[in-house]
């Protein structure tokens, strides 16, 4: 996959979590940052349950996982 459309998939996923985690969101541009941060987070956690994607869907699904993940994680820290 290029980078160009990894980049543009990690966005989308950003942008898509920071809607799913309603008041966890950074922005538009920190969502998107999350995102890109998020994809890669995605796609370690999918290897280390052996679950891999062949398609820009998967990849999309997996990235987003990530971004979410990732938008948890920073919120739980942000409160204590």
């Amino acid at each position: 996959m290029g980078l160009i459309l990894w980049l543009i998939i990690g966005g989308l996923a950003g942008w898509i979590a920071g809607n799913i985690m309603r008041g966890g969101g950074f922005g538009i541009l920190g969502n998107i940052g999350v995102g890109i941060v998020g994809a890669v987070l995605g796609g370690l956690v999918f290897r280390l349950l052996g679950i891999a994607s062949y398609s820009i869907i998967g990849s999309l699904v997996t990235a987003i996982v990530g971004a979410v993940l990732l938008l948890w994680i920073v919120s739980m820290v942000r409160k204590s």
